[in-house]
């Protein structure tokens, strides 16, 4: 067992808490980046003018009018900028720009003294634009060609000798949505400058150091003049990863011009309309399948729909390719990856981060050949799970490949699968417009940053004279509890009680050159950098009880606040005691910890290596109830065992588990993102700006019976405390309720029916699903034939 993934008898990790901040949450005190502006004096409020085209050139912008307007103060052009104009990490994101890219795109920001008055001073901002064409829809975009960033291939195994041997082979077109954020805090900035020039931005940013050198260009400044600050975020899901920085640029550059602080904070229409969403997809495939259901090539070709500028569309693409097998082996692969330019939001990072996406291509395609191939979906899918000893098709091997069986295994008896699947069938038997489907899907998700580079994290810890404890690390809270993990671990290394440790916020001033807190791995990155900071400051503290109790430092323990030998007679210090006498011994009591993850290897122009640390692994299975009038379903039961290694925290690990699940069910079923394609003047605007349009997960769409269960004696040695992440796997278990949806709608057609369903699956896609599986009943025509999308088995 590792040193870093040891964990001491008696600790703080592992134990049942709740939040750090749950009680702040729920009373509403807890402050979130605009709740800081009430704090502040004299502030500016910053508001958008927005294009009412998808893409046009600027022709004029008369900013004179605004200035008309009571209240307002400046208006931010381009010409203001005295540094770089971009707001991207690739410099193809112009922050005031010349030509418009999406409806709904910033062209100029008005500063006033009150909110209404910037909106008053926006709307009288004069604008005209030379419309130009534009590409919608990724189809289009694929039509014209029109592409951008740098294409990918992965290939391993022999694919068309594989297809060519194969007894089925089967094709299928598959196009799928993307998600909207919909995080509760809308995007939001407050920046200041004070009197020598310091640039400090309060941000909703998952990225603090990147928010940084995106304002520090912008200003023309180095990046010791800008601190940025992160408190907490009202939710983020990747959305804060990269949007962010935009926006914390345009509130410096105001500050900066004006000498007063400015806020921006969206409102909810122009969080939607202006940020970036999870990547739609575009997908063609082949599979070949051996007579015992053995999948054993896949040739396919993924697109994704980036939007206007490419933000994260590469490393999304790349880990949509790398998860394409899923929890499947696959001999034979070949995938190329290819990144559409359209004129809509610039997608960018989601829950997942493209491993959601590339996952479900192979879970549609598992969903619609089973029946051709006269397998239960469930069976197929289980004999194609990997095994200890396969690797995937980028090289990696698969660990604990046995865990995924184990997931299977507990899933099918706490959950009494077979018994439901038989009590499921005498109900559809008795009830022809009304019909119930179970089904289970696995994950297996890599863990850590594609880019090698990312995979590293500081952290700060000092000791003070009194014995308490102040952790800074380079993580950002969101609400997914990385907080409450990292006091618990800094408790357990340094054996105090969890009373006596602080969390201060996230400052790049204090832990410089961060990561994003992203990709699964705040938790494994910023506890293991918390605990090699603490590890330095015990083994000090350990030299000075060694002192006192006339013992050998390596016998020196700590635990809950008590210093004492390894023997039961030894004497015992308190922690306060022992901190005391460090200081007036002169011992340094705070220590800068650093962690890189080690062992990871990745060419990503080959598309081959290791690119995880490992892979974390999980099943579920869902059950519905589909009403054959109106496609309207009820998720009546869910039972999902996870691997989270040895949790860190298991509440947290649960409320992840349930949260991610629901979060990935939205996305499948209900949240139905709708922009104009027609040739009509609102082309390209975004129809569903609001939940009123825009449909989210609510308690109705809460499964009847939830269970969720940790999977058991899952160490994972080389993690922090052999935990394993957390974040972002749990959202692709939702794959069953998909799943399931369209083996109700089978149900409504003869045995063996193939049913191809959107994605998302809304009641209306679902009814039109089992409308045609029904209406192949009663013609009594081959499933096959009825489909738009799905070619079926090619000359076999």
């Amino acid at each position: 067992m590792s040193a870093l993934s040891q964990r001491p008898q008696q600790s703080v990790v592992g134990l049942p808490l709740p939040h750090e901040s749950a009680a702040l949450h729920v009373t509403g005190q807890a402050l979130y980046t605009d709740d800081l502006v009430m704090r502040t004096r004299d502030v500016l409020h910053a508001f958008p003018v927005q294009s009412p085209h998808a893409h046009a050139r600027i022709l004029s912008l008369k900013v004179k009018p605004a200035y008309d307007v009571p209240g307002v103060v400046r208006v931010l052009t381009g010409e203001d900028v005295p540094g770089v104009n971009d707001a991207g990490v690739k410099h193809d994101e112009p922050l005031f720009p010349d030509e418009v890219m999406f409806h709904g795109h910033a062209i100029c920001w008005v500063l006033a003294e009150t909110l209404e008055a910037a909106r008053l001073g926006a709307a009288a901002v004069e604008v005209e634009y030379e419309p130009l064409p534009s590409l919608v829809t990724v189809r289009e975009a694929i039509a014209a060609g029109n592409f951008q960033g740098t294409g990918r291939h992965l290939e391993s195994g022999d694919v068309e000798a594989a297809l060519a041997a194969a007894p089925h082979v089967f094709s299928g077109e598959f196009e799928f949505a993307g998600q909207e954020h919909f995080y509760l805090e809308t995007n939001a900035a407050l920046a200041l400058v004070d009197e020598g020039g310091q640039i400090f931005v309060q941000s909703s940013t998952q990225h603090p150091s990147e928010t940084q050198e995106i304002v520090a260009h912008v200003l023309g400044v180095a990046s010791h003049a800008v601190t940025v600050q992160c408190l907490r975020m009202g939710g983020g899901f990747g959305g804060k990863e990269m949007q962010p920085h935009g926006f914390a640029a345009i509130a410096a550059l105001g500050a900066t011009l004006t000498g007063r602080p400015v806020r921006l904070r969206l409102n909810r229409t122009q969080d939607v309309t202006m940020t970036g969403k999870r990547h739609g997809f575009h997908s063609e495939w082949r599979a070949g399948f051996d007579d015992d259901g053995h999948l054993v090539a896949l040739d396919a070709t993924l697109t994704a729909d980036g939007g206007w500028s490419l933000d994260l569309s590469e490393p999304v693409l790349a880990r949509a390719m790398c998860h394409i097998d899923n929890a499947y082996w696959i001999p034979n692969v070949r995938v190329d990856g290819r990144i559409a330019k359209t004129n809509k939001t610039s997608q960018t990072a989601f829950r997942g981060f493209g491993g959601p996406q590339g996952m479900l291509v192979v879970e549609d395609l598992l969903g619609r050949c089973a029946p051709l191939l006269g397998y239960d979906a469930m069976e197929l899918r289980r004999r194609n799970l990997y095994q200890p000893q396969h690797s995937t098709p980028y090289g990696q091997p698969v660990r604990h490949a046995d865990r995924l069986e184990a997931c299977w295994s507990e899933v099918l008896g706490t959950g009494g699968i077979e018994r439901r699947k038989a009590e499921i069938d005498a109900f559809n038997v008795s009830h022809p417009d009304t019909k119930r489907a179970i089904a289970m899907t696995p994950v297996k998700f890599g863990i850590s940053f594609n880019l090698t580079a990312f995979n590293q994290a500081g952290a700060l810890v000092h000791v003070y004279k009194d014995g308490s404890v102040l952790i800074n690390h380079g993580g950002t809270e969101m609400g997914q509890g990385l907080h409450t993990k990292m006091l618990q671990v800094a408790a357990t290394c340094l054996g105090v009680p969890l009373s006596r440790v602080r969390l201060a916020p996230t400052r790049t001033d204090k832990v410089p050159n961060t990561s994003a807190t992203a990709a699964s791995s705040g938790a494994d990155l910023n506890g293991a950098a918390i605990k090699n900071a603490c590890e330095q400051i015990r083994e000090r503290l350990e030299q000075v009880a060694a002192a006192k109790l006339g013992i050998n430092p390596k016998d020196v323990r700590f635990v809950d606040g008590a210093v004492r030998g390894l023997t039961f007679d030894s004497e015992t210090l308190s922690w306060d005691e022992v901190v005391l006498a460090a200081y007036f011994q002169r011992v340094q009591l705070w220590a800068a910890g650093f962690y890189r993850t080690e062992g990871l290897h990745w060419d990503a122009n080959a598309m081959r290596g290791e690119p995880f640390k490992y892979f974390a692994y999980g099943v579920a299975a869902a059950e519905v109830e589909v009403d054959g009038f109106s496609g309207a379903y009820r998720l009546r039961q869910v039972d999902i065992v996870h691997d989270v290694g040895d949790s860190l925290s298991p509440l947290v690990d649960l409320g992840q588990i349930e949260g991610g699940f629901v979060q990935g069910a939205g996305w499948l079923t209900l949240e139905d993102l709708r922009w104009d394609e027609s040739d009509g003047p609102h082309r390209g605007r975004l129809a569903t700006q609001a939940a009123s349009t825009y449909k989210l997960p609510s308690f109705s769409e809460m499964p009847e019976v939830f269970n969720v269960r940790l999977l058991e004696k899952a160490h994972e040695d080389g993690a922090v405390y052999g935990s394993k992440a957390v974040g972002e796997p749990p959202l692709m278990l939702a794959f069953s309720v998909r799943e399931a949806l369209r083996q109700a709608a089978a149900a409504f057609g003869p045995a063996g029916t193939s049913v191809e369903l959107p994605s998302p699956a809304t009641p209306e896609a679902v009814y039109w699903a089992l409308d045609r599986a029904r209406s192949t009943s009663h013609s009594g025509s081959d499933s096959r034939s009825h489909s738009r999308e799905f070619v079926g088995p090619e000359g076999r």
